[in-house]
């Protein structure tokens, strides 16, 4: 059998390449790939090269990453046939893979999440971004009443925000370059989404700077709320991919405030500013990646249990109405350029396959 996989072969290049399928072991399964969606944020880095040449024993999607390289994580497919030794009930199941964008693969069953009996692929393909919210919040910690910033509305962002929606808390503000995220953000039900490109944010900003530049400009954007951003918010989460955005995030945390750096920045790089404000008030950073579990968590949560909230999750939020392009798998190249070079046209993009 043959299959269909996309390679990245060097900055900007992506070709499809046909493969033939090894035979199946006897205690395999073929999955017949249903669907599978870009995770935009480390996806581009790949795309554009920006990737940086690290070994982590933690994280193996993002170890050792080299040209050509098949790479993704979210492939939804259905079971087509099975090895001797695999129970046979298993055929026609719709499962989720840690798989790159391929048409078809073989895997031992274990090594796959079976999907709930009411989820359309599409809804599964949102999987890995959803533990990915998951794990932000618990590594948050949100307490009642805090004010809570999301910097980015990507997927993950608007994730999180409708996870944090769920909290009783006293405001939730997003920020987004984009507008056709911000629209997205708000119909969450956020107090505020604002544009981050606006403000010229640093960590000297005060109640007072931020309220002239606000007034200085005329865009129909700026609301009330914004006049009052600076050194406010208890909790920041910075999902926006851009390493610069920790300014922001920093300028806007008020005095012993926690920001949840979300974003894997690859080998993109800025200067942060730590010499003002933020020594002084107790500012803590914390790192959040998906790939492990809190130590403070660890002796009571699992994956297992971690994936088994995500699923609850995307059932309460169905954010497969935030695909905003399906690309079959043989028009990768358009999907990449298009997340390239007009990011604000999209918000989920995926691949079909026939």
């Amino acid at each position: 059998m043959k299959r269909k996989t996309i390679y990245f072969t060097a900055p900007r290049q992506v070709e499809l390449r046909e493969e033939s399928l090894p035979a199946l072991s006897a205690d395999d399964v073929l999955v017949e790939t249903i669907c599978s969606s870009i995770s935009a944020g480390t996806e581009m880095l790949v795309y554009r090269g920006q990737f940086p040449h690290l070994t982590d024993s933690h994280d193996s999607f993002s170890s050792d990453l080299n040209y050509p390289l098949a790479y993704g994580y979210a492939c939804v497919g259905r079971i087509i046939e099975t090895g001797k030794e695999v129970d046979k009930s298993l055929l026609d199941k719709l499962v989720f893979g840690f798989k790159p964008h391929t048409s078809a693969f073989i895997c031992n069953p274990s090594s796959l999440i079976f999907a709930p009996a009411s989820f359309s692929a599409e809804t599964c393909s949102c999987l890995p971004n959803m533990e990915t919210a998951v794990n932000l919040i618990q590594d948050a910690a949100p307490i009642l009443g805090e004010r809570v910033l999301v910097l980015g509305q990507g997927v993950v962002g608007l994730l999180v925000a409708s996870l944090l929606k769920e909290f009783p808390l006293e405001m939730l503000v997003t920020a987004d370059r984009y507008e056709l995220r911000r629209k997205a953000s708000l119909e969450i039900g956020v107090n505020d989404s604002f544009d981050p490109q606006l403000i010229n944010l640093s960590s000297q900003t005060t109640p007072h700077t931020i309220s002239q530049a606000i007034s200085q400009t005329t865009s129909q954007s700026i609301t009330k709320h914004q006049r009052a951003y600076a050194q406010s918010f208890d909790l920041t989460f910075e999902l926006s991919g851009s390493p610069s955005a920790l300014n922001d995030a920093i300028a806007m945390i008020t005095f012993s405030g926690r920001v949840v750096i979300g974003s894997w920045y690859g080998e993109k790089k800025a200067p942060i500013d730590l010499g003002g404000t933020f020594h002084r008030s107790r500012i803590k950073l914390i790192s959040s990646q998906v790939s492990t579990i809190a130590p403070e968590l660890s002796g009571r949560w699992d994956k297992p249990r971690r994936f088994g909230v995500a699923w609850e999750a995307l059932n309460r939020i169905q954010p497969q109405k935030w695909i905003t392009h399906r690309f079959p798998i043989a028009e990768a190249e358009k999907a990449y350029e298009l997340l390239d070079k007009n990011p604000q046209e999209t918000i989920q993009i995926l691949f079909t396959y026939s």
